[in-house]
């Protein structure tokens, strides 16, 4: 598929969006283990249905839906550029979230550790070496 030149009306920025039935569990998971920092709320009071939050330079959402499903098998990974991997592994699982596998250096030029979080999300904790 030819590269094209993108048109002034193209999206400039793609954030993903974690739909869960325990938005309050999955935001300190993110928050704890990353240091994500709220930056949106939708409503601003009452029951919440959207968190925006910030983790490093990148943008993560959170919708709270009591009907999603947990632990299903998910389609995307989210891949986070941390400094320590082998450092945090040992947080995931007081988090509430599942530790895959010892952490590995790939060949192409990062260390890349797999885990869950509390919903059974796919996520890459990984840093180049």
């Amino acid at each position: 598929m030819p590269a094209t030149t993108p048109s002034a009306d193209a999206p400039a920025t793609v954030q993903p969006i974690i739909v869960t039935p325990d938005l309050d569990r999955l935001q300190r998971f993110y928050a704890d283990l990353l240091g994500a920092e709220q930056t949106s709320r939708v409503p601003e009071e009452g029951p919440v249905f959207f968190v925006g939050l910030r983790v490093g330079d990148g943008d993560l959402g959170i919708v709270a839906d009591e009907k999603a499903e947990t632990g299903s098998p998910t389609r995307i990974l989210l891949s986070i550029t941390v400094k320590d991997v082998d450092a945090l592994l040992e947080r995931v699982a007081p988090l509430g979230g599942t530790v895959l596998g010892p952490p590995n250096d790939m060949p192409w030029g990062q260390r890349v550790a797999h885990i869950q979080d509390p919903d059974g999300n796919a996520v890459n904790l990984t840093r180049p070496i």
